[in-house]
């Protein structure tokens, strides 16, 4: 017994790593309410049917219920609604991910005007799809979800 030592499953991914990146014509505090509401994400990934959430804030977790009957738990790590971001680690997924951190941030720009972009740094599942397949998934993901924040305020 006296040869374990704290350990973590949650590691730093590396293996790939996608931006998706929408303008809006929209003030950044009004993209953020949508983008930047961790428990929120059903409002524009229409593949999502609910989420429960543990906790408030940084360390809450939510667990993410999609139509086909995916799940997947995320814990938040950090978020500061003044200068609208957010960041998130993976804890378990049924999708075939092995690790994976993501952002999401709003940037304003001039002329009531804001910039969303979604960072994810991923590796897929040990024995997983290839790494080029699993990106063109989380790339194709993540500019859906970016797409329909946008259309939202068309």
């Amino acid at each position: 017994m006296k040869n374990l030592q704290p350990d973590t499953l949650i590691k730093n991914p590396n293996a790939c790593e996608v931006l998706s990146t929408v303008d809006i014509g929209a003030d950044a505090q009004r993209v953020w309410s949508i983008v930047g509401n961790f428990a929120g994400f059903p409002a524009f990934i229409p593949a999502l049917s609910h989420i429960e959430m543990t906790g408030e804030g940084v360390r809450s977790v939510r667990k993410k219920f999609f139509h086909d009957g995916n799940i997947v738990i995320e814990q938040l790590n950090s978020q500061d609604d003044q200068a609208l971001y957010m960041t998130w680690s993976l804890i378990y997924d049924t999708l075939g991910i092995g690790n994976l951190w993501a952002a999401m941030s709003v940037e304003a720009l001039p002329g009531e005007r804001a910039r969303a972009t979604w960072r994810i740094v991923a590796d897929p599942a040990e024995g997983g799809a290839e790494v080029a397949a699993f990106q063109g998934f989380l790339q194709g993901f993540a500019d859906e979800a970016m797409g329909n924040v946008r259309k939202m305020f068309e």
